[in-house]
């Protein structure tokens, strides 16, 4: 059982986080403008090694055809990630060292979600998986991810 489906098996479908410490994380990751302001990204649920974004689409995020922009998908997963390993202010950086995206499917509905989850920690190297849902919860796209500890000076 995974970290989703055991907290949704304790906690009735949701992931349980003191809203203080939520909000102290919300406000260290609203100096990421372009996330938070640009695009709308909010920060809903976070662990070591684990988060959930979400954002509310408007037609900022739709392409000429009315599509969401791949760079939406994106970014709201390249959010994901540095959540799930920066939200811990004590600890050395993570930044992204390459990313592959899989568009799945067309994102349906006014929302959508970004889930990141760590595949393996390392000393200084880490990989995740970040599964993007629409507000159905249809699976858009997979996002893999390798990050790199940037050691403290």
């Amino acid at each position: 059982m995974n970290r989703i489906d055991a907290a949704a098996a304790v906690n009735g479908g949701c992931l349980v986080i003191g809203m203080k410490e939520l909000e102290k994380v919300r406000s260290f990751f609203s100096d990421d403008k372009y996330a938070t302001d640009a695009t709308g990204i909010v920060i809903e649920d976070y662990d070591e090694g684990y988060a959930k974004v979400a954002l509310r689409l408007d037609k900022r995020h739709r392409n000429a055809v009315g599509h969401v922009m791949g760079a939406v998908y994106y970014t709201l997963a390249d959010f994901a990630f540095a959540v799930a390993n920066n939200h811990d202010t004590e600890k050395p950086v993570t930044v992204t060292l390459s990313s592959t995206i899989d568009y799945l499917s067309e994102v349906k509905g006014d929302s959508m979600y970004a889930v990141a989850e760590v595949l393996k920690e390392g000393r200084k190297i880490c990989y995740y998986r970040i599964d993007i849902f629409d507000d159905d919860g249809c699976k858009c796209a997979v996002v893999m991810t390798k990050g790199y500890r940037v050691p403290k000076e």
